[in-house]
């Protein structure tokens, strides 16, 4: 066997920026835990934070006027802060970086840009290391298993990073090892995270409208499932089948004989990174259309197959020199099924043609929305949304846009919003923001149109803006409505016997009677009052306490006049019909 000696430091190899990250610099690349010290310093962290967000708003906390540029400025250095920490604190906090990196509706956006820094920019481990797990998990020598392996790394990832290597029947492919100790780091920080988790939920302010916990869950299932590498490669062959009859997606093989929990080795694949687009253009690709490949990619992931990538962020996309688009990494997948899809068509066609009960009643269906005893609040928020979000043309509106819109609307609404719709969303923008990288006039929701018209009509043999295909429509809705009502029915009894039924009757009779009750109560107490008051006025007087008895007789002729007033509302009322 040959093995390639480096030539460079590992993580400048892994690095493509200035910096270059050594083991010593953080303490988690060490591979050695302690559950106190990670608790502090997450804590210290999560304080930390707090506690600048508190004085983000404090005008003693600046030197001088408060103005915009200095809020400005402090959101930078806290958001560089926020990266650092990230990074210092491993894995875990990497992955919920890049989470957020895209969640504009959370943070400011200083902190999105420099959340995004994260992806890709993360310090290798030794080849040494690398070595041992390949060695133990796939239980013999390096130089049996390959003829090649590349000590230096190609990339280095939160959870692992690949080394370029050759099969010894002479196949090009990448060997992709987990970081050591990451089974014992995960168990530690989400125990810990999940306190955090539930603080936020439960507070008065960032609570509502956010699904914490929901989050913290979803991100737990999709932690553990991407640190196994088999589940990672079986994920890779499912999507590869997805997109077998499209050439211009491509997916790496995996080698099923060189593959474990911990270590990977798939087919080498190269690209150039779908950001590069100087050079992209050098290779006299077509920007504008890689812009629409991608949001059609995605659309049949997400609307068809059921099965998308959950991480889409630049670092996991290519280009061939052909033009084909080359995923990466299927760690982080994410499923909705027929019946969530379907729901998902009901909402498109709701907004599609402005019907806010349609749009109500496929989101309690998907669970994005908590029925209650009142919705015509909400009916009307989302009719708001419909009616102002129709203002411009479907094609020209903006994912961001709609989604700053849905989530100022949600604060004050039942709406939860569950975690899965968090990464859909999070897809969503970070494609946006891809495709007008690649094209600035792109825009996903008129790349999206084609798309989802299609699957609105598919399967009607008849035009569907024809008089057939519109009876067809309203005989289904109609069908769907009588089949449901029994339903209805029974569960409107079954609350009645539950008791979770209120019945508001008011009567303005009684509203009336009750009033002058509390009025004739008020006047009574206020005779009193003037009683008292005049009595004592006259036994000062007597005593020659002349200040002491001129207090006690203005407060007398205000309470008189108090209770002269309420004598003509009680005789006025008395007289209404």
């Amino acid at each position: 066997m040959r093995i390639e000696l480096p030539t460079s430091n590992y993580s400048a190899a892994a690095q493509p920026s200035a910096k270059s990250y050594t083991n010593s610099d953080y303490r988690w690349n060490r591979g050695s835990y302690s559950r106190p010290q990670r608790f502090a310093d997450i804590w210290a962290f999560v304080l930390k934070l707090l506690a600048q967000r508190w004085l983000y708003n404090k005008a003693w906390s600046y030197s001088g006027e408060v103005t915009t540029e200095k809020k400005t400025a402090r959101r930078r250095r806290l958001a560089v802060w926020i990266r650092e920490t990230c990074l210092s604190l491993g894995p875990t906090f990497i992955k919920v970086g890049q989470l957020f990196s895209t969640r504009a509706d959370l943070f400011p956006i200083e902190f999105v840009e420099e959340l995004s820094k994260l992806q890709d920019r993360v310090p290798a481990f030794s080849y040494q290391q690398a070595k041992t797990i390949v060695e133990a998990e796939l239980g013999r020598p390096v130089q049996d298993l390959y003829r090649t392996f590349n000590p230096i790394p190609l990339a280095a990832a939160s959870l692992g990073q690949v080394h370029r290597a050759q099969l010894h029947s002479g196949e090009e492919v990448v060997v992709k090892v987990q970081r050591p100790g990451l089974k014992k780091l995960f168990t530690i920080d989400l125990s810990i995270l999940k306190g955090i988790a539930r603080y936020f939920q439960s507070h008065p302010e960032w609570g509502r409208g956010r699904d914490w916990m929901g989050i913290y869950e979803e991100c737990c299932r999709i932690l553990w499932l991407e640190i196994d590498f088999l589940h990672e490669g079986r994920n890779a062959d499912h999507f590869r089948r997805n997109f077998r009859q499209f050439d211009w997606v491509n997916v790496p093989r995996v080698y099923w004989r060189y593959a474990s929990p911990r270590v990977l080795t798939l087919e080498y694949m190269p690209g150039i990174k779908i950001s590069h687009y100087e050079a992209l253009e050098a290779a006299g690709l077509d920007r504008k259309r890689l812009a629409d490949l991608g949001a059609q990619a995605y659309l049949r992931q997400l609307l068809h197959d059921g099965f998308f990538h959950a991480d889409p962020h630049p670092g996991n996309i290519a280009v061939s020199p052909e033009g084909s688009l080359i995923f990466y990494d299927f760690g982080m997948m994410g499923q909705i099924p027929p019946v969530t899809r379907e729901r998902l068509m009901d909402t498109f066609v709701g907004i599609a043609q402005r019907d806010a009960e349609l749009v109500m009643t496929s989101l309690v269906d998907l669970g994005a929305l908590a029925e209650i005893e009142d919705m015509g609040p909400v009916r009307r928020s989302i009719q708001y949304i419909l009616d102002n979000m129709m203002d411009k043309p479907f094609e020209e509106q903006s994912v961001a846009a709609i989604s700053d819109d849905l989530y100022a609307v949600a604060y004050d609404q039942p709406f939860r919003f569950p975690a899965a719709f968090t990464f859909v969303m999070r897809a969503f923008s970070t494609l946006e923001g891809v495709g007008k990288g690649l094209d600035p006039e792109f825009n996903f929701m008129e790349a999206a149109k084609p798309f989802a018209e299609e699957l609105m009509t598919n399967g009607n043999s008849s035009d569907p803006n024809g008089l057939i295909g519109e009876l067809s429509r309203q005989a289904a809705r109609v069908g769907t409505t009588a089949l449901g009502l029994p339903r209805r029915i029974e569960d409107t009894l079954d609350r009645l016997d539950r008791g979770d039924i209120r019945v508001r009757v008011r009567s303005i009779e009684t509203d009336r009677v009750l009033r002058r009750a509390a009025n004739v109560s008020l006047a009574t107490n206020y005779t009193m009052l003037v009683g008292a008051f005049t009595l004592s006025a006259t036994l000062l007087l007597v005593y020659e306490f002349l200040w002491l008895a001129i207090s006690a007789a203005v407060i007398a002729a205000l309470s008189g006049f108090i209770l002269l007033r309420l004598l003509l509302r009680i005789s006025r009322d008395e007289r209404l019909p």
